[in-house]
């Protein structure tokens, strides 16, 4: 008996010892359904546990305590890249490249006692695949805080590769079509949208246009979609969440494929160019009949000296005033005479000129 005892006693210690040491270090699960995590953007959430981002720029904001941070992602394809800032350090982000299918991502540890906060924002596109977010972890004692104050400005975008980011982080004398070098957070209107204290939502998708696509699907076909991963049958709810501006930034694929490849048989007239442009824009204002309407184009070479479309556009404008609305208007980035996609330089200036723009218009 005697004998037994401090064994027994000794195993039942070292099993104590164990289990408070793992407790001890044991990561805090958060749901993805947690009520203070902010989302932003076209977000589908019919799973609320596991809710899909696949645009670029929408988010996930959330302020914590503890020394740690993991977020868990599950990703399509394994193509997608994220930056996540933390403390609201915008020049330092933790990039990530995900891998196909679900894992947890370390993304903080060793943070001093306090609050902190988080941003994890998606720098790639629809093309790339949808990430579904699965919560995160925090050190052992951690919490995740009030989320903080939503923005009380809103800017939607339309566009195409150049509002996605597209290469905008490649060498300039290198290729630009690479996934891990297109960051939306660097893009003209994620720069414009932070200038202007505006909360933004992001459709954009390389390669599309407005009459065609280097794809079976245009933008007209491809507004209105919950989901970004193609063309598909999703639809999202418009009175979700309402802009105070709406920028539009197409026709640079139309130029291309129309006048360049010959791809659109029989080439449309001027005036059909023209109509087909009206029409998308009557589109967006019926679902946002209150918000002030920008036109933009460029800064690619739909916008050269000598192009015809920004004409397109300006006419389109120009009929849609005289028929009563009044709050619209175009704005034309500058030609640089750079020949590939934007670099962050290159959006930095759209940036600036269209921050200028809106803030004239809107008393910003």
């Amino acid at each position: 008996m005697t004998s037994v005892r401090p064994r027994s006693f000794v195993a039942f210690l070292c099993a104590g010892l164990l289990s408070a040491a793992t407790a001890a270090w044991a990561a805090v699960p958060v749901g993805a359904d947690h009520a203070n995590l902010q989302y932003t953007g076209r977000i589908d959430f019919a799973d609320r546990a596991a809710p899909v981002l696949s645009w670029p720029g929408t988010s996930i904001e959330g302020n914590f305590t503890g020394s740690s941070l993991a977020l868990k992602l599950d990703d399509q394809y394994g193509k997608n890249w994220f930056n996540v800032f933390i403390d609201g350090n915008l020049a330092k982000p933790v990039v990530i490249g995900a891998v196909k299918g679900g894992k947890t991502y370390q993304v903080a540890t060793g943070l001093p006692a306090g609050p902190h906060r988080f941003l994890l924002t998606k720098r790639t596109e629809g093309e790339e695949g949808a990430t579904a977010f699965r919560g995160l972890d925090l050190a052992d004692g951690g919490q995740l805080l009030a989320p903080p104050p939503r923005k009380q400005r809103r800017i939607a975008f339309f566009g195409d590769s150049i509002t996605s980011g597209m290469g905008n982080e490649s060498p300039d004398d290198g290729p630009d079509h690479l996934a891990r070098d297109k960051n939306n957070f660097l893009a003209y209107d994620a720069m414009t949208a932070r200038a202007l204290d505006a909360e933004m939502h992001v459709v954009s998708q390389s390669g599309i246009g407005v009459m065609i696509s280097w794809f079976p699907f245009i933008m007209p076909q491809f507004y209105n979609q919950l989901s970004a991963v193609g063309v598909n049958d999703s639809r999202w709810d418009f009175s979700q969440w309402t802009p105070d501006v709406v920028v539009i930034n197409l026709f640079q694929n139309d130029k291309w494929l129309i006048d360049r490849e010959q791809r659109l048989q029989p080439v449309p007239t001027d005036a059909q160019r023209i109509a087909a442009y009206k029409d998308f824009v009557k589109k967006i204002r019926a679902v946002y009949p209150r918000a002030y309407i920008v036109c933009a184009l460029g800064s690619m070479d739909a916008v050269s000296p000598g192009s015809k479309w920004p004409g397109y556009v300006s006419s389109a404008v120009a009929q849609l005033r005289a028929e009563q609305d009044a709050r619209i208007d175009t704005l034309f980035f500058d030609y640089t005479g750079y020949d590939k996609h934007p670099r962050v330089k290159h959006h930095e200036a759209n940036a600036q000129k269209l921050t200028a723009f809106i803030r004239a218009k809107m008393g910003w």
